[in-house]
């Protein structure tokens, strides 16, 4: 079965509906179940924009939950930021960028930008895990099952949607999942990103002065 998408969802409002009484941080969770992120981990108060030339990955599944991050850099005060988390057992991206914006203070604001897998070799990526506020794209799915996630079964079985092991999660919350999914032109937000291996081809990282589409991805 496959289906074409054109998306421009606000996620955060998605992920609300999805799962309103998940208080725990949904993606440490499973990433901690597959040895993936040290227990330390924690989410920073400032979200970062993706973008890329094509997405292709399998063992593909998403479902909402929040993550628990700090209002800002001081630290001392905790806030929710609903996401709807995309998980891949492999992916292979294309022309890759990745940037974040501080504001540096009596410098102003700092853009970091990495790119990579733009010089003919894509990278690569195992358990690969997303934290996703915003998403637009061009999609493309193959044997795509939606339903409500089936926690805690490595068979959830058609109809039941993607096993979600992350105890935090709802079991009755949607989900979906699919044998392999394309992604086209994609431009998101995300508040994390973790992944078992990354294996970055033709890495490049520079800070530049200021922000927006000159020296941010978009």
């Amino acid at each position: 079965m496959e289906s074409m998408a054109r998306g421009g969802t606000r996620w955060k409002r998605f992920a609300l509906v999805m799962v309103p009484s998940v208080a725990a941080t949904a993606a440490i969770g499973v990433g901690l179940a597959q040895g993936a992120l040290a227990a330390s981990f924690a989410v920073s108060g400032q979200e970062f924009k993706v973008t890329a030339g094509k997405l292709v990955g399998t063992g593909f599944s998403q479902y909402g939950g929040v993550d628990m991050g700090y209002k800002d850099l001081k630290g001392d005060e905790k806030v929710a930021h609903p996401v709807a988390i995309s998980t891949f057992k492999n992916a292979s991206i294309t022309k890759m960028c990745q940037s974040v914006v501080t504001d540096v203070p009596f410098v102003g604001k700092i853009t970091l930008k990495l790119t990579a897998g733009d010089k003919g070799t894509d990278v690569k990526a195992e358990k690969l895990y997303l934290d996703v506020s915003e998403l637009d794209a061009d999609a493309k799915f193959r044997n795509i099952d939606i339903g409500v996630a089936a926690k805690d079964t490595d068979n959830p079985g058609v109809g039941k949607g993607p096993a979600v092991k992350d105890t935090s999660i709802l079991p009755n919350g949607f989900a979906q999942q699919a044998e392999e999914v394309e992604l086209t032109g994609v431009e998101q937000k995300a508040w994390a990103t973790t992944a078992g291996t990354f294996e970055l081809s033709g890495l490049s990282m520079r800070l530049h002065k200021g922000d927006g589409p000159k020296v941010e991805c978009y």
